[in-house]
């Protein structure tokens, strides 16, 4: 079992930036991926970015691509997700994920995550 705790979470203004961050425990041998999805009211839960820590490979869905970061400690079992240039479309529940494989494969879906952190709130105002 691996808990995932989101916090970073906010109200920010279009054009600012968030920083995320998602802490894991338990059993952390099983976080060789780590991403972050995200849901807005009334819509699918969405990919957001992941992370692969074998070789630090990073993947992005195309529309936080150039605006977010990914990046992270795996020592210390700790993702974050830095977030520029901020819209108002961003605004959604952001969740934390992890699972044991470490092998690429796009899409990423949230059926190919197993562990979920309890989301954090984020909202960007026009």
């Amino acid at each position: 079992q691996v808990q995932l705790v989101e916090s970073g979470g906010g109200l920010v203004q279009a054009g600012g930036s968030l920083r995320l961050s998602c802490a894991a425990s338990g059993r952390t041998f099983s976080t060789n991926t780590m991403g972050w999805f995200r849901q807005a009211p009334g819509k699918e839960r969405e990919f957001v970015a992941a992370v692969i820590w074998s070789n630090a490979y990073t993947y992005y869905a195309d529309s936080v691509k150039g605006r977010f970061t990914i990046s992270g400690d795996n020592a210390k079992n700790t993702v974050y997700l830095q977030m520029n240039s901020l819209k108002p479309e961003d605004t959604a529940v952001y969740y934390c994920a992890a699972r044991s494989s470490s092998i690429f494969r796009a899409p990423m879906r949230s059926t190919d995550f197993g562990s979920w952190g309890q989301g954090t709130q984020v909202t960007v105002s026009s």
